[in-house]
């Protein structure tokens, strides 16, 4: 490595529909919301990450945020692009007197087709990539929660992100059989904002609809340890005055039920999908959950009251794909599985 350490930087991309993760020498360097601020008049970047989520919803018309990924693919590809470089160099310096090239593994949805494919790459090169490989998300996330996924055991990952949801059963190295589905974090927000709108006749935006899921999310509504119940802010639909409600944990699992239910059909159409051999395998090792959504409250509780599977959250879900990504970097060569 000594010498390529000063020519070339590597890193691993987590490129989400609601997050955005680098690492680089094994550490976390950036973690920022995908999001990016831009001037109407001039298309002048203004912010990206944190600091364009806390404009979003709250901007003038001289001033638009972009959510350059929808559905865990590219949907704008001159803000993903702008995006991807602006995060690139948040990465902390290391000062060469050498111009680096950059290499990079980014993690892609399994559902996705070869234009989506091609779009990634074109973003990455266009944002200074020299090397580029890609990984699906599912497999980086079983690399990531710690599991050997070139052994010839079968291991069914369930990867919730906030575009999509992708259900893989994995064995030798390769996806052996895979369910994609729109409906993730993104959706549990519309619902969210939906039920709020029809049960409390208050209008919230999308980043209330995510803290309510995030302080008192729940997929049941029997909990050991429910949360507090929450005061949610927004405009009143009949006075237009802004108002405050209190929500509880249970008003939310009902209210997400229905998406919830549609994770759960797919877990099991993946499952009815498994070669038996691998089925076996999967009754002894269980369910891994991943992403964002696998931290919401009593999920992994349901899908076990559903497959009468054990089923085990990833020590940090949010970070499981980007960790297996940072480890398929360090194998850039050897992992037949990376995606060219």
């Amino acid at each position: 490595m000594g010498l390529f350490s000063f020519l070339s930087r590597e890193i691993a991309m987590d490129l989400g529909t609601a997050n955005t993760i680098i690492i680089h020498n094994d550490r976390v360097v950036v973690d920022e919301p995908s999001i990016v601020a831009i001037e109407r008049s001039t298309g002048k970047v203004i912010a990206v990450g944190k600091r364009a989520q806390m404009m979003h919803g709250k901007t003038h018309e001289n001033i638009k945020t972009i959510r350059p990924l929808r559905d865990g693919v590219i949907a704008d590809f001159q803000a993903a692009e702008i995006m991807m470089r602006e995060m690139i160099r948040m990465i902390p310096e290391n000062h060469s007197i050498f111009p680096q090239s950059l290499r990079m593994v980014i993690s892609i949805p399994s559902g996705i087709t070869e234009v989506e494919e091609r779009a990634v790459k074109d973003s990455a090169e266009q944002a200074g990539a020299k090397e580029i490989r890609l990984i699906h998300e599912p497999m980086a996330a079983a690399i990531g929660i710690g599991i050997d996924v070139l052994e010839p055991t079968g291991n069914m990952i369930v990867d919730i992100g906030g575009g999509t949801c992708e259900i893989a059963v994995i064995a030798l190295g390769g996806i052996v059989t895979n369910e994609s589905i729109h409906v993730a974090g993104d959706d549990f927000n519309d619902d969210i904002e939906e039920y709020m709108k029809k049960q409390h006749n208050i209008n919230i935006g999308e980043r209330t609809a995510e803290r309510v899921k995030i302080e008192v999310g729940a997929a049941i509504t029997d909990l050991e340890n429910p949360p507090a119940d929450y005061a949610v802010h927004g405009r009143d639909m009949l006075t237009g005055i802004p108002k405050e409600i209190k929500v509880n944990y249970v008003e939310i699992a009902q209210c997400l039920d229905k998406s919830i239910s549609k994770i759960e059909a797919a877990v099991l159409h993946a499952l009815e999908m498994t070669p038996p051999e691998l089925s076996a395998d999967i009754y002894r090792t269980g369910i891994y959950l991943a992403g964002g959504g696998g931290m919401l409250r009593g999920l992994d509780k349901r899908i076990t009251q559903k497959t009468k599977l054990p089923v085990h959250v990833a020590e940090d879900p949010l970070r499981a794909v980007a960790r297996g990504s940072g480890i398929a970097l360090k194998n850039f060569d050897k992992f037949t599985f990376l995606i060219k």
